[in-house]
């Protein structure tokens, strides 16, 4: 380790600058969503066991929740555009305009050259636990799915049931496709109910017991069409491992509410990126 230089603690010193201060961001309508929501009627829902994946669809205005149903259980979500699957989440530039983890009034924003919003938050039941002492908090940004590549690197094993394999799997079968195909559509996710942060010691990142209980849900606002994919992570509650046959699992359900006629009055789907994408060359 190389020695400090003399003014060690004036560098550490300097403050922060937030990279994408997010005061111009375009505020979401959570008023005029929540007022559609209270009267949106149920149309769709899916099950999905522990352990496995499934697909499920949102058209653009409705809404959609992911519940707890059984016990303290995290998912591990994708979205794509519905009639483009490859414009998708793209987690890192949701991490750097929202945080580490997000919460009621905050989006999930697609890829480049896309970028716009996918999905709003309007309303979190665990919006109430905050940042906990060891910096922990839910529904993060910043893992990137339990997967069966770093599995077989750390601990030389071949886990089919892993989060990723979980989408893989799914995704591939609702687009009727092979899994070769379908692997590179699967992305960095929302961990869903999922308690993590970085330590402070050594910067890694952790995860600990879930605070999620039965009948806690994250519900969303479409802003596009959607194509969802949710895993129910074989971690359970991830207080102990997340690529595991051993850890108690549950199922999540998704379930997706249409807005009643008129209730939207005014809305309309978020335009791509206005970016004009010449990068420089005329």
């Amino acid at each position: 380790m190389t020695n400090a230089p003399a003014d060690a603690d004036a560098r550490r010193a300097i403050p922060p600058v937030i990279c994408y201060p997010n005061e111009t961001l375009p505020e979401p309508p959570l008023d005029l969503y929540r007022a559609a929501r209270a009267t949106a009627v149920k149309t769709d829902e899916v099950l999905v066991p522990a352990r496995d994946a499934r697909c499920f669809t949102v058209p653009a205005g409705h809404f959609f929740r992911i519940s707890s149903v059984e016990g303290a259980q995290v998912g591990d979500l994708n979205l794509h555009n519905l009639n483009d699957v490859t414009e998708l989440f793209y987690s890192g530039k949701t991490r750097a305009l929202h945080g580490t983890h997000i919460t009621t009034g905050e989006r999930m924003w697609s890829n480049f050259p896309h970028m716009r919003p996918m999905a709003t938050i309007i309303a979190d039941t665990l919006g109430w636990y905050g940042i906990d002492n060891f910096g922990g908090s839910v529904h993060d940004v910043i893992g990137t799915r339990c997967d069966p590549y770093t599995g077989n690197l750390l601990a030389d094993t071949q886990y089919h049931h892993c989060c990723h394999s979980n989408l893989t799997r799914s995704l591939a079968d609702h687009l009727g496709v092979n899994l070769d195909e379908a692997e590179p559509l699967v992305h960095d996710v929302l961990n869903v109910f999922m308690c993590t942060g970085f330590t402070r010691d050594t910067g890694q990142y952790f995860m600990k017991a879930s605070p999620v209980r039965p009948g806690d849900f994250l519900e969303f606002f479409a802003e596009i069409d959607l194509l969802g994919n949710l895993s129910a992570c074989p971690g359970g509650d991830c207080s102990s491992e997340h690529s595991s046959d051993a850890a108690s699992c549950h199922p999540l359900l998704v379930e997706v509410f249409a807005p009643a006629q008129g209730t939207l009055a005014g809305w309309s789907s978020p335009k791509i990126n206005q970016y004009d994408r010449t990068h420089g060359r005329r």
